[in-house]
């Protein structure tokens, strides 16, 4: 049985991780059923494959069948791998036609017969690097004409492979033209900042196009050479694994060893760099997640979904990050501690920001849970805020998300706080025994979430503790970010009537649970020592106690605010791949005998919201910002020149809306600027925590507003003891 769960969530285009850590999974796997007679010895291709294969069949949660179908759903995804062909404009259609033949036989390779498709794969795509390289160095060696009014369509899922070799230039030629008109628009507007300096040398349009076809031409050389040198039949297979695995559901994945080492590197945070996660993105690479308390999150400039367009060491001249892989990205941020690192980001409303920081240790223990007081005339609200479900498994005596929040309501109740707001947004997750013990901090006691593997009944995990810690007025902040743990936590809140959630419309919809199996320990034919790889493998399901699972709908809000990226495609219910949504039986529980009537309170909070110019700003514009993920690229200078325009407008009116927010009244509780007298470093951020409170949240304000709605409502029903009135 399944010792530790722990729920992190991790989504294929904004990161995020889950992770099991338990004892007790029994692996029944078949022989490999390689080798002997006059079959050729297994290779390490075959023998990791054969081995996912069955990982796949025999464990997964709910395996698709591996068949002709699952075959030609790999073929056609990898075909479309970063080490392949991303943009469709390097193999020609008749190579589609040539590699045909391994469509429906990609799963009998999964099933046990020899590796062929990739080392077939990777010798015509060998052949096609060295043919397109020479087409875009054709393509960049003359003028761009941008006064032409024409544009293109860059949205691979619209897009077919080139028929010929013609097709193929004229694809490579657009792709090249807008990549050269985003720098040349760059460098007309700088020029035209800078008139009137004598120490600046004015160039002409011409001599600007050429800088800009030179910029381009660097970025792609970097790439190329990189696709030629760098990349290995080896990469390529590792990523052909974790397209089968992906194919499962979005949560399974491979891990080659480089690849789990770097992985357990992220999740120890002892590394120096500047706490952001980083994804291979649409454009470019982009920030995944943040870590709270690091460099990118202090900074306040860095935000998830962020394009990392250049980085520069100190005052170094900037590289260009056009062409890089994460991990390349990854080693240029990194460094020695107290460095300084430049990054240029293109933000996600098309402006342009140089943020310097400065390298640094990423400190756990500022991922803690932590609180506020936020002053109002209806009383004191106390405010929670948890950035994950954290636990450390390998330290008894360690810190615990449940110790360490049950340690910050007494001190909330003791500051005899009106009502509590207890924030999870941003939250992927982390333990399940210690949000079980959590949502009993605000219950008598019961069910608190349901988990389910392929085979067994629904096992029930139970807050037994009949006590309650705190029966107050009680909000939870989530958003389209808050997944798994968080999910839980919001789920069983909503289920027993015990609190009100708010915040997005829904949140992410995770309800799947994972751990992580090495390959060697499960080949005992093989070399102990060798290191093959490891398996994120689906396991279970968890499931509210209402019966309906989380996966996929995530949690709904009870009172929804208008979220910038309320329509952007994020979630787990974007993923084609992700499992579906069911339910069970019900558990036996019993609502919350003190609930309030949510109908008037979300009445109030409606009417603020559509008075609130700042939330109506918001809506509008994500409603705008959803429209350019589907728009047509311009490649004439005036219409780029114009969208700009209007992507600036966007990015200033959004600007506006943080700086008009109403500031609250919020304080930090004496113990604890005490505690962190003794730290300079944390004493400051810990200062900038409290003044982002009360100078920028406007989903705090509204939630602060809705906690003091229900300790109205709560006055009205209840007497001064703390019993029910008698009507």
């Amino acid at each position: 049985m399944t010792k530790v769960l722990s729920y992190m969530v991790k989504r294929k285009n904004l990161p995020v991780v889950l992770i099991i850590l338990g004892a007790g999974l029994f692996l029944a796997f078949r022989t490999l059923g390689i080798g002997g007679g006059d079959k050729p010895p297994a290779t390490k291709y075959d023998k990791i494959l054969h081995t996912v294969g069955e990982m796949l069949e025999d464990n997964h949660y709910s395996p698709k069948k591996i068949d002709d179908n699952f075959s030609k759903e790999v073929f056609k995804k990898f075909l479309t791998n970063r080490y392949v062909d991303e943009s469709k404009n390097i193999l020609l259609q008749a190579d589609i036609q040539h590699l045909k033949k391994f469509e429906t036989t990609i799963d009998n390779e999964i099933l046990g017969e020899p590796v062929q498709f990739v080392p077939a794969l990777s010798e015509i795509v060998k052949k096609r690097i060295l043919e397109t390289e020479l087409i875009y160095k054709e393509i960049l060696s003359k003028p761009f004409d941008f006064t032409k009014d024409e544009s293109a369509n860059f949205n691979t899922d619209e897009l077919d492979f080139p028929k010929n070799e013609a097709e193929r230039k004229e694809s490579w030629r657009k792709r090249l033209k807008s990549l050269v008109l985003d720098r040349y628009a760059d460098l007309l507007e700088a020029r035209e900042k800078n008139k009137g300096k004598d120490s600046v040398k004015v160039k002409t349009d011409a001599e600007l196009e050429k800088d800009a076809r030179d910029r381009v031409s660097k970025i792609m050389d970097r790439m190329y050479e990189r696709l030629k040198v760098k990349v290995s039949d080896d990469d390529r297979f590792n990523e052909f694994v974790k397209t089968i695995t992906e194919s499962m559901d979005p949560h399974t994945t491979f891990f080659p060893p480089i690849d789990k080492r770097y992985f357990d590197e992220q999740m120890s945070g002892t590394f120096f760099g500047i706490g952001a996660s980083l994804l291979d993105g649409e454009g470019g690479i982009k920030i995944a997640t943040l870590i709270t308390g690091s460099p990118a999150w202090k900074s306040g400039e860095i935000a998830v979904g962020d394009l990392i367009q250049k980085v520069a060491q100190g005052s170094a001249e900037p590289v260009d990050l056009a062409g890089f892989f994460v991990e390349d990205a990854v080693k240029l941020i990194r460094g020695k501690q107290g460095t300084e690192v430049r990054l240029t980001l293109k933000k996600t409303d098309g402006s342009i920001k140089v943020v310097t920081l400065i390298r640094d240790k990423i400190v756990q223990d500022e991922t803690f849970a932590r609180s506020a007081i936020v002053n109002t005339p209806s009383g004191k609200i106390g405010f929670i805020y948890l950035p994950e479900f954290y636990a450390d498994f390998e330290n008894p005596k360690g810190p615990r998300c449940a110790e360490d929040v049950r340690k910050e309501i007494i001190k909330l109740k003791e500051q005899k706080v009106d009502g509590i707001v207890m924030d999870l947004r941003n939250n992927g997750g982390g333990s399940l025994y210690d949000v079980v013990q959590m949502v009993g901090f605000f219950i008598e006691g019961g069910p608190i979430v349901q988990v389910k593997d392929r085979n067994g009944d629904p096992q029930v995990y139970f807050d037994r503790d009949k006590s309650v810690l705190y029966d107050g007025p009680l909000a939870v902040m989530v958003n389209e970010f808050s997944a798994s743990a968080s999910e839980i936590f919001a789920a069983a809140i909503q289920d027993y009537d015990r609190g009100i959630i708010i915040g997005s419309t829904t949140t992410y919809g995770k309800g799947t649970v994972q751990r992580n199996i090495g390959l060697d320990k499960n080949l005992g034919m093989l070399n102990p020592n060798s290191d093959l790889g490891t398996v994120k493998l689906t396991l279970q399901k968890f499931y509210r106690i209402n019966g309906g699972s989380t996966q996929l709908r995530g949690v709904s809000s009870d009172i929804p605010l208008p979220d910038l990226a309320e329509y952007s495609k994020l979630r787990e219910k974007d993923n084609p791949d992700a499992l579906p949504w069911d339910e069970i039986k019900k558990a036996d529980y019993i609502r919350w005998k003190y609930g309030l009537d949510l109908a008037p309170i979300k009445k109030a909070s409606d009417d603020r919201l559509k008075s609130n110019d700042a939330f109506t700003k918001i809506r509008a514009n994500a409603e705008w910002l959803a429209k350019q993920n589907d728009r047509i690229t311009p490649l004439s200078l005036k219409k780029f020149q114009e969208e700009q325009r209007q992507m600036k407008a966007v990015a200033k009116e959004i600007d506006s809306i943080n700086k008009s927010a109403k500031e609250l009244d919020v304080e930090a509780m004496a113990e604890d600027v005490k505690k962190f007298e003794y730290d300079a470093g944390k004493s400051e951020r810990f200062k900038q925590w409290i003044k982002s409170l009360r100078s920028s949240d406007i989903y705090l304000g509204e939630a602060v507003n809705v906690i003091n709605d229900m300790i109205v409502q709560k006055n009205l029903v209840y007497n001064t003891n703390g019993n029910p009135r008698k009507n």
